[in-house]
């Protein structure tokens, strides 16, 4: 897998003058979340209802903070997530915001075969369009877990974008065997998962929540620095505790203290960069 960019990017230009670019992402596993991990989850009350407060509680305060900021982002909601959450989509879309792709049943493409895949795509996007979401060009993998199957059917879907892969810290162009994806990369330490997530099988890490503030602070610096875009993941059942929130606030008030930011959902981003690419040539 060829991870070089096609042009140099270093003096890219973002829209209306600005001089860095930044985005906020969040994968609304909800139930979907669990149930994809296994069928033994579906008789699992309690963590089916930790998935399901992502829905109900974390992301009206999310919508709230956006709105506060008039900042658009980016939601990847899983199609049973669409499906056992009617109104969601909808919201979303209402507010401004793009709404991408996340499987159907939030299936790690890695775990399962070539036909499982293609249902995780097809369930998906019907499912999304049922909701209102009829023009989703955005991609993100389970568990940012990106395989040749999935990976050619984006391309013969006609993807956009994908967010799964690791290989710049800027977009780039993803290829496998001689095809080629747009790509806006993520990163674990942009997450807030490997910092927050917890349950009583696997553990997990209950963080001082100060801590990703330091950290993507000193991401977004970098970024200032080299003139480029960032993004950040989160999971509404996750940042959407309060006193989690409250420090995604922090990082984004400090951000919004600039006039130089471009927010921009990643389409958005998708839709500048393509060209400098030499994607849509």
């Amino acid at each position: 897998m060829s991870t070089a960019p096609t042009t140099d990017v270093s003096d890219w230009a973002w829209p209306h003058g600005k001089d860095v670019a930044v985005s906020l992402t969040f994968d609304v596993d909800a139930e979907a979340g669990w149930l994809g991990e296994g069928e033994e989850y579906a008789r699992r009350l309690t963590i089916l209802s930790e998935g399901r407060y992502g829905v109900v509680r974390g992301v009206p305060r999310i919508l709230d903070l956006l709105d506060r900021y008039a900042i658009p982002a980016t939601f990847f909601v899983p199609g049973y997530t669409a499906e056992t959450h009617p109104d969601l989509v909808r919201r979303l879309l209402d507010g401004g915001h793009e709404v991408a792709h996340h499987g159907y049943l939030h299936l790690r493409s890695d775990h399962v075969d070539a036909a499982a895949q293609t249902e995780e795509i097809d369930r998906g996007l019907e499912a999304l369009a049922k909701a209102g979401a009829d023009d989703v060009t955005g991609y993100r993998s389970t568990s940012w877990e990106l395989t040749p199957e999935t990976f050619d059917l984006l391309v013969d879907r006609g993807f956009g974008y994908d967010s799964s892969c690791m290989g710049d810290d800027r977009p780039y162009v993803e290829s496998w065997d001689g095809r080629e994806i747009l790509e806006i990369p993520v990163h674990w330490s942009l997450d807030d998962w490997p910092r927050y997530g917890w349950n009583i099988d696997g553990g997990g890490n209950v963080a001082d929540p100060a801590e990703m503030r330091r950290s993507w602070l000193a991401e977004f610096d970098s970024a200032v620095a080299e003139h480029r875009h960032t993004s950040f993941t989160m999971h509404p059942e996750v940042i959407g505790r309060p006193y989690r929130l409250a420090e995604l606030e922090a990082v984004v008030a400090r951000i919004a203290e600039r006039d130089d930011v471009w927010w921009a959902r990643l389409d958005e981003v998708a839709a500048h960069t393509r060209p400098l690419l030499g994607l849509d040539r």
